[in-house]
C-alpha cells in the first residue's frame, strides 16, 4: 500500500467563490494541537525541518535563489521527482500537522493564482508569493480556508508573478476609484495567506517585490502586514514610498495569550518605527479587536505604545485598519480542534449571525457592541494618534 502524499502543486488555500478567505462551513477534520503550538514568546526565525523543491521550481531563477538562501543556512533542499510529497502524514492527525507545519516546499504558483482577485476592504488586488505561516495564532482567520496538511509553499516564479501585475494597474475599485483612498493608487495586497517576515529570510521574495514597486513609475502601492519584527533587510531598499508595511498588533490580553510563535508587540512597534524613519508609509492592523475584560484600558495602553513608537518621525504616513473578531462554523470547528484549551470566545448565542454575499454564515459582535467599539477606537485614535488615518472598520 503506497504512502499517502501531499500534492504540493495544489494551493494550500484553494479559492472558494462562495466564501473567499473564510470557512465555507462544510464538515472538516480537526486536530488537537495543544502539544504542538508554542507559547507566546519572543519569536525566532523559523527554521523548517524539511525543505523540498518540485522539478519545475528549478526552471525559475528565483526558485534557485531560494534554494541558495536555504542551503546557505545549512538546510538541505530535497529535489522531488514529481509534485508528490511523501513522509508528511504521521500516525495521528497531530503528528501529521506538526510534520507539515515544519515543512517548506518550493513550488511554481498554480495558474489560478495568476488571475488576481479583489481583496476588499484592504486593497484593489490580492497576489500571493507564498501560502502558509509558521505562527500559531489561536484565532487564525485562515483556519477554515486552508485545506490538507499545512505545508508552507513558497513560489519560485516570482519574476513572472511581478511582471503580471502591470495588467491590473488602474483597474481596481477599492482604492483606484474611491476619492477617500485614491492617493494610494492601485493597491496590491501580498500577505493574505502568509506572514511575509516569517519567511523572508528563506525566500527574499518580499524584498524583491519592494524593489519592483520602487522601480514601477506609476500610482501603485504594495501592501503587506506582519506579526514579526525582522525588518532590518528592508531598511535602505529603494522603495520610493510605494510599499506600505503594516504591523499587526493587539492589546496585551490577546497578543500575550493567543499569538504563539510571533514577535512581541513592543518589538513589532520598534520595527514600525525603523521602517517609518526609512521613509516607508506604515500602518497598524489592529486585529482581531475583542471586547475583553477592561478592554478600554488595554487598548488605550496599546495606542499609547504606538504613539511613543512613532513620536518624532518626520513626514510620518500612518494608517490604521480596524478589524473585529468574527468566526464561521467551519473555522470554529477547526480552531477548537487545533487549540482545545483556548480561551477564545466563540459563542454563537452572544453573536449576531450574518450572511456573506454568497450565503456563507459568519458570527460577528452584536450591533450595540460594534457601535461601542467603533466609537471608542475612532475617538481615541483621533486623540492619541492625531496623524493616523483610519482606512476602514469591519
Amino acid at each position: 500500500m503506497t504512502e499517502p502524499f501531499v500534492d504540493v502543486d495544489q494551493p494550500l488555500a484553494p479559492d472558494v467563490p462562495a466564501a473567499p478567505h473564510s470557512a465555507s462551513g462544510e464538515a472538516v477534520r480537526t486536530f488537537d494541537l495543544s502539544a504542538v503550538a508554542p507559547a507566546a514568546r519572543p519569536a525566532r526565525r523559523w527554521t523548517p525541518r524539511r525543505v523540498v523543491a518540485t522539478p519545475a521550481a528549478y526552471d525559475h531563477p528565483h526558485g534557485r535563489r531560494i534554494m541558495a538562501l536555504v542551503e546557505a543556512q545549512g538546510i538541505e533542499v530535497e529535489r522531488l521527482r514529481a509534485n508528490r510529497l511523501t513522509g508528511v502524514r504521521g500516525e495521528t492527525d497531530r503528528e501529521t500537522y506538526a510534520r507539515a507545519k515544519a515543512t517548506m516546499a518550493i513550488v511554481v504558483s498554480p495558474p489560478a493564482r495568476r488571475t488576481l482577485q479583489p481583496i476588499a476592504p484592504s486593497a484593489d488586488w490580492r497576489f500571493d508569493l507564498a501560502e502558509g505561516c509558521p505562527a500559531h495564532c489561536q484565532y487564525c482567520y485562515l483556519a477554515g480556508s486552508l485545506s490538507g496538511p499545512p505545508v508552507t509553499r513558497v513560489y519560485a516564479d516570482l519574476d513572472d508573478i511581478l511582471a503580471g501585475l502591470a495588467a491590473y494597474e488602474g483597474r481596481g475599485t477599492i482604492t483606484s476609484r474611491r476619492a477617500a483612498r485614491r492617493d494610494e493608487g492601485t493597491t496590491f495586497e501580498a500577505s493574505c495567506y502568509t506572514d511575509p517576515l516569517a519567511l523572508e529570510h528563506l525566500t527574499g521574495s518580499w524584498r524583491r517585490a519592494v524593489e519592483h514597486f520602487g522601480a514601477w513609475d506609476a500610482p501603485v502601492q504594495l501592501r503587506w502586514t506582519t506579526k514579526f519584527d525582522d525588518v532590518d533587510t528592508f531598511v535602505g531598499l529603494p522603495h520610493a514610498g510605494r510599499t506600505r508595511v503594516r504591523l499587526s498588533v493587539n492589546c496585551a490580553p490577546v497578543s500575550d495569550r493567543m499569538e504563539g510563535g510571533t514577535s512581541r508587540v513592543a518589538d513589532r512597534l520598534a520595527a514600525l518605527r525603523k521602517l517609518a524613519l526609512d521613509g516607508y508609509p506604515v500602518g497598524l492592523t489592529i486585529a482581531p479587536i475583542m471586547p475583553v475584560e477592561d478592554w478600554r484600558t488595554h487598548y488605550g495602553l496599546l495606542l499609547d505604545q504606538v504613539a511613543a513608537a512613532v513620536e518624532g518621525v518626520p513626514g510620518l504616513d500612518l494608517t490604521a485598519e480596524l478589524i473585529t473578531h468574527r468566526f464561521t462554523p467551519g473555522s470554529k470547528e477547526v480552531l477548537l480542534g487545533w487549540y482545545p484549551r483556548t480561551k477564545l470566545e466563540m459563542d454563537e448565542e452572544s453573536r449576531s449571525r450574518k450572511h456573506g454575499k454568497f450565503g456563507a454564515v459568519k458570527y460577528v459582535y452584536p450591533a450595540g457592541t460594534m457601535a461601542e467599539l467603533r466609537g471608542w477606537f475612532e475617538a481615541e485614535i483621533a486623540a492619541r494618534l492625531p496623524s493616523c488615518r483610519i482606512l476602514y472598520w469591519t
